[in-house]
C-alpha cells in the first residue's frame, strides 16, 4: 500500500508512521500543498497513493481545501471512485461542522486526536485496506 501522511505536527507524522510502517511504503507532506502536488505526482506518474492521512488544521492550504483539490485531480485523472485514494481526515476538531464538511468533501472516514493505534488500524479494516 503507498501511503501519504500530511500533518504539520511532527509528533504526528511520527506517530502515523510508526503505527503504518508495516503496511506499505509512505511518504510525508506538512502543508496541504504539498498533499495536492505529492498527489498530483503520483498520478502522473501512473503510481497513485491507497491510503491519505490528511490533518484539517495546517498553514498554507488546510486539509479540507486539501481534500478539495485531490479529488478533483482524482476525476481529471479519470479515476473511477472505487479506485481513488482512502482519505482519512485526522483532526483535533470533532464538532459536527467540520466532521460533516469533510464527507462532504469525499473523505471517506474521520479520526479525532489523540490518535490510538487500534482506532486508526480498525479505520483500515473498516475501508479494507488491511485484514
Amino acid at each position: 500500500m503507498k501511503i501519504l501522511i500530511v500533518d504539520d505536527d511532527f509528533t504526528n507524522r511520527i506517530l502515523l508512521q510508526e503505527f503504518l510502517k508495516t503496511y506499505g511504503t509512505h511518504h510525508l507532506a506538512v502543508t496541504g500543498a504539498e498533499a495536492v502536488l505529492a498527489v498530483k505526482q503520483a498520478l502522473e506518474a501512473k503510481e497513485p497513493y491507497h491510503l491519505i492521512c490528511l490533518d484539517i488544521m495546517m498553514p498554507e492550504m488546510d486539509g479540507q481545501a486539501a481534500l478539495k483539490e485531490i479529488r478533483a485531480l482524482e476525476k481529471t485523472a479519470a479515476i473511477k471512485p472505487a479506485k481513488q485514494a482512502k482519505i482519512i481526515m485526522i483532526s483535533a476538531l470533532d464538532d459536527v461542522g467540520n466532521i460533516m464538511k469533510s464527507f462532504k468533501g469525499l473523505c471517506d472516514t474521520y479520526l479525532v486526536k489523540p490518535l490510538n493505534k487500534q482506532h486508526v488500524l480498525q479505520k483500515l479494516r473498516e475501508l479494507d485496506l488491511i485484514c
